[in-house]
Parts: structure tokens; C-alpha cells; sequence
């Protein structure tokens, strides 16, 4: 099987939503062993056992796609693995490994803004309800058509001390 024959099988197996959690699994196992790099089977595997709820499993896959070298083989994979195992650390309880994740995630127009947003959910997790309120606004304020200004400062207060 050709690289862009496994993608597109891949992507069936993402777009098929006849199918349950469990076959989708299965289904994604088959195709790793066909993969055309270790870490795209890990990733692929990794993001079925994390969509069915799998998040221990995952998490050892999301591990072994990084170390298998992801971040060299496929630049929007490697951002999104980033968010995915992220995600799934503060699902485990894992909070501040999933802060620390994502707040060194690389920017890559495959993710937009969703590593911000994730940023906020595992800062909210963590008890840190000014600062992801603040992380939120940020991602949001480039989108904004006027009051940029405004809104950049009203988030910048939500972390800043007060002034006497």
C-alpha cells in the first residue's frame, strides 16, 4: 500500500460515522500495521483509543508516536498529537503535564487556535480560573473585528496584580 493510499484509508476510517468506537479501533490497528512511518500508526492508533474514551491507552501511544519521531516525519500531526495528549492528560488527572505541553505547543496552522484553547480548559482544571479566562480572551482577540485593544487589556488585568 502506497503512503497516500493509507491516508486516504485513514481518513475513511476517521469520516465513517456508521461505525462504533470499537471497530474504529480495530480498524485503525489494521491500518498501523500497513503504516508508512511507526509514528503516524502510533498517532492514528492513539487518537482511536483517545476518541473512545481509552485515555490510559492513548497516552502510551501519543508517548510512542513522539518518541518514534512525529514532529519530523508530519508537521500538522506533530501539532495536533500535541493538543490530543494534552487533552488526555488532564483527563487523567495529569494536569500540569498537560499545561506544560501545551503551553510550549508549536504553532501550525493545522491547530489555529486550539492549543490556546485547550491551554484554558487544563489552566480551568487546574484551578486557574483567571488565567485560562485570560489564555481564552487571547485566542479570541485576533478574531475580533474592532475593541482589540480594550480586550487585550481587560485579559492582561485578569492576571495582573492591582495597582495601589
Amino acid at each position: 500500500m502506497t503512503a497516500d493510499e493509507w491516508e486516504r484509508q485513514v481518513a475513511d476510517v476517521w469520516a465513517d460515522d456508521e461505525i462504533s468506537d470499537d471497530d474504529r479501533i480495530v480498524r485503525m490497528r489494521a491500518l498501523a500495521d500497513a503504516a508508512p512511518h511507526p509514528a503516524l500508526a502510533a498517532f492514528e492508533v492513539g487518537g482511536a483509543l483517545d476518541s473512545a474514551g481509552h485515555e490510559a491507552e492513548a497516552d502510551e501511544q501519543y508517548a510512542a508516536a513522539t518518541a518514534a519521531g512525529l514532529a519530523m516525519i508530519d508537521e500538522a500531526r506533530a501539532a495536533r498529537i500535541v493538543i490530543q495528549h494534552a487533552s488526555t492528560l488532564r483527563n487523567l488527572g495529569r494536569i500540569d503535564e498537560a499545561i506544560a505541553l501545551l503551553q510550549n505547543a508549536p504553532a501550525h496552522e493545522a491547530v489555529g487556535a486550539a492549543p490556546a484553547v485547550f491551554l484554558a480548559l487544563a489552566l480551568h482544571s487546574a484551578g486557574r480560573v483567571d488565567e485560562a479566562l485570560r489564555v481564552a480572551i487571547e485566542a479570541m482577540e485576533p478574531s475580533l473585528p474592532t475593541y482589540n485593544r480594550s480586550v487585550r487589556a481587560y485579559a492582561a488585568a485578569l492576571t495582573e496584580p492591582p495597582t495601589t
